[in-house]
């Protein structure tokens, strides 16, 4: 049974031969392994091209910014999967990523795209005014510890400004701030995943790869976890945190 478009079946990203392996047109073994560091493999291979040096430098602080802050849930299911399941080290790294979504840790590519709307429509308090009469949060906005700001957003802020790659999505996302006191009756600090996606975008990484950011730099960061649980186990600790924190109300 047919399913689904059919009609080009090729790739772009890599081949190989008997003596050879070719990715993204370069040779694995020739000109990457011992010549390219993993942040430009990394974007050379989402985006079929090297990128420059202020893209890597960018795409460096992103990753650095995103991957760990403390036992947020993704980090608390893979420690807690692993303590379950220590033959599984990969499921208990796949148990954290699979929670990455529209609150915690994939918010970036929801943030992204909602800026992208706004580029497109250069409507921003409209935009804001509408996710509002949905009852939805403003993406890229607000922050349950940092009230006063993200710092990691208020520097990748100040990175872009130093190095000149303020473009269109970090206008929106300044633009979205200065509406919200009018539009929601306060105002809200930018976080993290709301200057990642604009500082991404301005310096050319591809919407659609957006999330790869978070679940590249957050699968570092678990691995971290689950090598100190090896030798300093907490998963069943925080398991009987759970049980003891959380009362039976049923009938």
């Amino acid at each position: 049974m047919r399913i689904g478009k059919q009609d080009a079946p090729f790739t772009a990203i890599c081949t190989s031969d008997a003596h050879s392996i070719t990715v993204r047109g370069r040779d694995l073994t020739g000109e990457i392994i011992g010549n390219t560091d993993f942040t430009s493999y990394f974007w050379l291979l989402v985006t079929g091209q090297a990128p420059t040096d202020t893209q890597k430098f960018f795409a460096n602080a992103v990753l650095c910014a995103i991957a760990e802050h403390g036992l947020v849930p993704s980090v608390v299911a893979a420690r807690m999967t692993y303590a379950a399941a220590p033959e599984a080290f990969h499921g208990a790294v796949a148990a954290g990523l699979l929670g990455c979504g529209s609150v915690v840790l994939g918010s970036a590519e929801v943030a992204g795209r909602f800026l992208a709307q706004v580029v497109e429509s250069g409507e921003p308090a409209a935009e804001v005014k509408a996710l509002r009469e949905q009852k939805k949060a403003i993406p890229g906005f607000g922050h349950p510890q940092h009230s006063d700001g993200d710092p990691r957003a208020n520097l990748l802020l100040r990175l872009a400004a130093e190095h000149g790659i303020e473009g269109p999505h970090i206008g929106a996302l300044k633009a979205i701030q200065a509406a919200l006191p009018d539009a929601i009756g306060r105002s809200l600090p930018i976080n993290v995943n709301g200057a990642i996606p604009a500082v991404m975008l301005d310096v050319g990484f591809p919407l659609a790869a957006l999330k790869g950011i978070s679940l590249l730099a957050r699968t570092a960061s678990l691995i971290g976890h689950l090598q100190e649980e090896t030798q300093r186990p907490i998963g069943f600790i925080m398991s009987g945190a759970a049980a003891a924190a959380i009362s039976y109300d049923g009938a």
